[in-house]
């Protein structure tokens, strides 16, 4: 972990913006070794140049991200786009963050309870030893892990699907309101609250991987694990889905696109080098993720060897990697319950974290576009966090996985990579680079090299448009396990999707609309930077 070498308000900032990056890093999700090529490929070409874009963005223009756009009114729909997928993320976000917290009380025993099949949610599936063959009876073979975390915590087996949620859980409930609260009281004052932290809590993932790296390499079995890490698959580098998967990561992995970074520049100091806080950041999570990835796979090549079946039935990705995968890891370590609760408690710092970015992103963007929030800020995060909390309800039900990943396939995927891509195109394209970069030189004395300003123009936009069209064009239903959902499922999570990428448009038109004079002059009024309209109108 990089300490910057500040002090007082602005290092609260910098600290809070490279602690989210760190927490959002897929530590807990880093899908089979043809993903790290592409996902490599992408921070270069795409991840870092709009990284930094939106620090000078935010840092320049002292907005959240609606507000911004004031340099290109046309374009402020972005801004309710990636405010709305702030939103929605956060619907289901908090349930993993329940589920740690759940997974830690959990963890306060003698006896891990994810270690045998003796509890009383085992079915007789369950078995700590069992090898792959072709028959009928071993493709319903289970773990205790995976039979805690699908029995023990979700309570699968007592719902039939989506259609059959049930009541939310007391449990998981309790758990998500503890969440909320913590968030509340973290955000409530704004971000001088939520940055005192942050120091103390930063080198705690570190630490702990480290710990699960020394154990994971010494597992028989952990070495072919981390070869497969490292090899390429070529054939898997030709499916269309593992190029989105990656691009899709960039954007979660470093916080573009969910107006976190905008949100969290836009109190740094106008003159905060945001270019060397880019690179520093960026380059870090990128090597946060590949050390991640050898803790992961060291394990799975553990549990591959250990249970005598192929990497690929092992690995998995989504949430049960980090409850399944990992539990069982830890439970291999001498001290397995301490390990436990220390695991969990790194979670939940990383989760709280990732969480309080994207409610702040919502907050701020809102705030700063509505000045009368200003006033209110307790009771507006208030709002924001209860009704985040009544809509995750639907995530701690026996059915509950089923809303989780309709919402983790829909709320963020397409329309993320949608809504950074019109954010490049306004930016390169409309309010334009030469411009961008002279605002930039303004703030740090040094403008952007050739290469930032060719990703900004060409690069950058080109990778994303293709990407939005491969993404639309190569669209596979969500699936939990063998579970397929209904069409009218697949129907609301495509409203869900739609809902985020219409505010471009609809926006778009509303400033048209609104605007006096005719439609030409009205249209080159759109593009201007909002302090130049009071010119034109004279």
């Amino acid at each position: 972990m990089v300490i910057p070498l500040c002090i007082g308000y602005e290092c609260v900032m910098k600290a809070l913006c490279m602690y989210y990056v760190m927490s959002s890093s897929p530590v807990s999700l880093f899908p089979v070794g043809a993903f790290l090529v592409p996902y490599l490929f992408f921070m270069v070409i795409a991840g870092m140049p709009l990284f930094y874009m939106e620090l000078a963005l935010g840092q320049y223009n002292r907005e959240g991200a609606a507000g911004v756009w004031k340099i290109c009114p046309i374009f402020k729909g972005v801004g309710f786009t990636v405010i709305l997928i702030s939103l929605y993320v956060g619907f289901y976000y908090n349930v993993i963050i329940a589920w740690a917290l759940f997974y830690l009380f959990s963890s306060f025993t003698g006896e891990l309870p994810w270690v045998h099949c003796n509890n009383t949610w085992n079915s007789p599936n369950c078995s700590d030893l069992w090898a792959f063959n072709n028959s009928l009876n071993d493709t319903h073979k289970s773990t205790p892990a995976a039979e805690y975390f699908e029995r023990g915590v979700l309570h699968l087996q007592d719902s039939e699907g989506i259609a059959d949620l049930g009541l939310p859980r007391w449990q998981l409930t309790s758990c998500l309101a503890v969440v909320i609260v913590v968030l509340y009281f973290s955000l409530w004052k704004g971000v001088k609250t939520s940055g005192k932290v942050v120091w103390i809590t930063a080198t705690m993932p570190y630490v702990v991987l480290t710990v699960l790296l020394l154990r994971g390499v010494t597992l028989p079995g952990a070495m072919d694990g981390i070869k497969a890490y490292l090899s390429v698959d070529f054939l898997r580098l030709c499916e269309p889905q593992v190029w989105i998967d990656a691009a899709t990561q960039i954007c979660f992995s470093l916080g573009v696109g969910f107006g976190v970074l905008i949100a969290f520049s836009s109190y740094n100091k106008f003159s905060n080098n945001c270019y060397r806080d880019a690179i520093i950041t960026s380059s870090i999570n990128s090597l946060t993720s590949f050390f991640s990835g050898f803790v992961i796979f060291s394990f799975l090549g553990y549990m591959s060897h250990k249970h005598s079946v192929p990497l690929d039935k092992v690995a998995t990705d989504g949430p049960g990697l980090v409850f399944i995968i990992y539990p069982e890891a830890i439970a291999t370590l001498p001290g397995s319950s301490v390990w436990a609760v220390i695991f969990f408690i790194m979670l939940l710092t990383l989760g709280i974290d990732s969480a309080m970015g994207g409610m702040e992103s919502v907050i701020t963007g809102l705030m700063d576009e509505f000045k009368f929030l200003h006033k209110h800020r307790e009771l507006f995060t208030l709002f924001i966090v209860v009704s985040t909390f009544l809509i995750s309800l639907f995530c701690v039900t026996n059915g509950g996985i089923y809303v989780f990943t309709l919402l983790d396939h829909f709320a963020a995927g397409t329309s993320i990579l949608f809504g950074v891509l019109i954010e490049a195109i306004g930016i390169a394209w409309f309010y334009g680079v030469d411009r961008f970069s002279d605002d930039i030189e303004e703030m740090i004395g040094q403008r952007p090299g050739l290469y930032w300003r060719l990703c900004w123009k060409f690069v950058s936009p080109c990778f994303l448009l293709f990407m939005v069209v491969v993404s639309f064009a190569t669209f596979n239903p969500p699936n939990y396990g063998t579970y397929t959902f209904p069409i009218w499922a697949n129907m609301i999570g495509w409203c869900l999707a739609i809902s985020s990428m219409t505010m471009v448009p609809l926006y778009a038109i509303y400033k048209m609309c609104t605007l006096p004079g005719k439609f030409c002059d009205v249209s080159l009024v759109v593009i201007q930077p909002d302090r130049m309209l009071s010119i034109v109108h004279l």
